[in-house]
């Protein structure tokens, strides 16, 4: 793990390649977030007027556009980079832990759609499947978080609204689809079993995160 604070995106991206998996926000384990590696001036900071700026979280479009990384809720339901070269064996591995939703379930109809349309922001594909009533939000987020959880949706990008001026403003949507789609179906089924995928993955865990125990990094795998 390397100690030095970065200061710009492309360094960010060059990290997260070095590296293979590296959640945007802390996670309790020191040093290993995105959050952790950069300097101060790219945190979040509150505005005079009330505004906010923080060059982190604005960064992750590019991250994605640039590296061709995979990103979503993929350790412990929180936002996490994982680097091209890392994303057949994560998927092939989870795949296993979180077998394939069931034909007519609610999870394969996400999946469907996103196969359909190709892409949707959270927001269009709750609506398209119906979730539109009142407190059906955090439920169908849940449907979706553990489809990201078994490696069967990332995001894609970022869509942000523009104001009268043509700015982006707010914190952005996700904009969802398979990593069939986006990377290609050979990248989610490398010539190894799921249990070879494990062990090369835990034996990488183990060389960026030397202070956690087996048992630990065997919880975050999961």
């Amino acid at each position: 793990m390397g100690k030095e604070l970065f200061h710009s995106c492309p360094e960010l991206i060059d990290y997260i390649n070095e590296i293979g998996f590296l959640p945007l926000l802390s996670m309790g384990i020191p040093m290993w977030s995105a959050e952790d590696s950069v300097d101060e001036d790219c945190q979040y900071n509150r505005l005079p007027d009330g505004g906010w700026e923080w060059p982190l979280w604005e960064w992750k479009s590019s991250i994605l556009q640039e590296s061709g990384c995979a990103y979503g809720k993929f350790f412990k339901r929180k936002a996490t980079f994982i680097s091209r070269e890392w994303w057949p064996d994560f998927c092939n591995y989870r795949r296993s832990t979180y077998p394939r939703p069931e034909e007519g379930s609610i999870e394969d109809t996400i999946l469907d759609i996103l196969r359909t349309e190709g892409s949707l922001i959270t927001r269009e594909l709750r609506h398209a499947c119906g979730f539109t009533g009142p407190k059906m939000r955090s439920r169908f987020d849940s449907y979706v978080t553990r489809l990201e959880m078994g490696g069967y949706i990332v995001t894609e990008d970022f869509v942000y609204p523009q104001d009268k001026h043509g700015k982006d403003y707010g914190w952005g949507w996700s904009l969802l689809t398979t990593p069939e789609a986006l990377f290609g179906k050979d990248t989610c089924h490398p010539e190894r079993t799921p249990h070879e995928s494990y062990e090369r993955i835990l034996q990488h865990f183990k060389r960026i995160l030397p202070t956690l125990s087996e048992q630990s990094i065997n919880t975050l795998l999961k």
